[in-house]
């Protein structure tokens, strides 16, 4: 309530004021101001306030306003004010009123209806109040040549307000277009991640069943009585710690990403390469660094396969601005050769160790850790391959030497057409 009021307040100061910014026609106190326009833009803009309300706000307002004028400056008696000044409040409520009965709020989608019909309102709001004064026994003659300027005035001034509404509503809009765009792209990065926990939970499922073989087997041994090797209990407590890895992984994973809803639909290649970039400008810079991002991605492609590909890029390109120490630069090129969708990743990083370079794909191999000596949490370049794979695809490291890193992803676009399983 008290902010209705503050608005109403608002706009009937506004249009007391700007309606001294007026000229007088026909040599009578009747006038055509600024103000009349401010009152019609707040008319339409407040929606959850009643348009009569307003208009008998304001028109009150107006000859309370204009009469304390007269009487600062001494132009006229208090009751010759009056009598000057009120039909003046025949324009602010006749006009409210047309507009409450004409609804013609839900004529503002179509901006030539709206602003013809505000010329009209605004030519009849005048004439009425051009009435009430002739009723008074002002003297004035209304020729041809008024009528016209009248409807002059009023088209002139329908046009700009609906004119500068509709710009208010076109920024509005698109301000609330990028902020969807960026909270879309925003549970795009956060349900990647799910499907990223959601790889670990398949190959623990494998591994599970794996296991689940093994230790029947080897039940059914020694229930035979047969000579056990010891090498099948070491299998199975192998499979049993990498399970115990990818479930670690899984709670750090999801404990970030709880309560979030799953978001799904075909994009195209390149909008994905953007939604990398973008991220990963964020991350470059949180961590303090300055990286020049450049993308080459001309690719007329779109894929069910969104949170697969977004773990893979994202994890290289985030790899990419964790090898660089302060500043440097990171490439992400995407094209099309033959049947294949290729992708590399460039960066001017330290580059990758050569001891660790035909490890780096290893299960269980990773240079981050934090500073309580636990290993990385990420998804890790065996999982990003494993993902790869799963397309029918494969990553590789095409050269690393300090200043200069190449990963390359090679996918068949057959996969990636292909309609993702539920």
């Amino acid at each position: 309530m008290r902010e209705r009021l503050l608005i109403v307040t608002i706009l009937i100061l506004a249009t007391a004021f700007f309606g001294e910014m007026k000229i007088n026609p026909f040599n009578s106190p009747f006038r055509f101001s600024l103000g009349s326009a401010i009152f019609f833009f707040g008319l339409i803009s407040f929606e959850m306030i009643s348009p009569l309300f307003i208009g008998i706000c304001a028109g009150c307002f107006v000859i309370g306003f204009r009469i304390a004028l007269d009487m600062l400056t001494g132009q006229a008696a208090l009751s010759d004010s009056f009598f000057t000044h009120a039909p003046a409040a025949c324009y602010y409520i006749n006009f409210a009123l047309i507009v409450q009965i004409t609804r013609f709020r839900r004529l503002l989608e179509f901006p030539i209806r709206a602003g013809l019909l505000g010329a009209v309102l605004d030519f009849s709001s005048n004439s009425c109040e051009l009435l009430f004064r002739y009723l008074l026994g002002e003297s004035f003659i209304v020729t041809y040549q008024v009528m016209m300027v009248m409807l002059l005035f009023a088209i002139l001034r329908s046009f700009c307000v609906i004119g500068l509404y509709n710009i208010f509503v076109m920024k509005h809009l698109r301000t609330l277009g990028e902020a969807r765009q960026q909270e879309l792209e925003r549970l795009m990065m956060i349900n990647t991640g799910l499907y990223e926990e959601t790889f670990y939970l398949q190959k623990s499922m494998t591994y599970l069943e794996e296991i689940t073989r093994k230790s029947y087997e080897l039940y059914s041994h020694l229930m035979e009585g047969e000579k056990v090797k010891p090498h099948a209990a070491l299998y199975i407590a192998e499979h049993i710690h990498e399970v115990k890895k990818d479930v670690q992984r899984i709670f750090a994973g999801l404990s970030k990403l709880i309560g979030q809803q799953p978001l799904r639909r075909r994009l195209p290649i390149n909008e994905l390469c953007g939604m990398v970039v973008r991220a990963n400008e964020k991350y470059a810079e949180l961590l303090g660094k300055k990286i020049q991002f450049a993308q080459t991605c001309h690719v007329d492609l779109s894929t069910d396969h969104v949170y697969a590909l977004l773990s893979v890029l994202n994890n290289l390109v985030a790899n990419a601005v964790e090898a660089i120490p302060t500043s440097g630069s990171i490439h992400l090129q995407v094209e099309l050769q033959q049947s294949n969708l290729i992708v590399e990743v460039t960066d001017s990083g330290i580059g990758i160790a050569k001891e660790d370079a035909d490890w780096i794909f290893q299960p269980g191999f990773t240079t981050k850790y934090d500073q309580q000596g636990n290993p990385s949490t990420g998804i890790g370049l065996t999982h990003a391959r494993d993902i790869v794979q799963s397309l029918h695809g494969h990553i590789q490291l095409v050269s690393s030497n300090p200043g200069q890193t190449t990963f390359r992803l090679t996918i068949p676009t057959s996969q990636l057409l292909r309609k993702e399983e539920m």
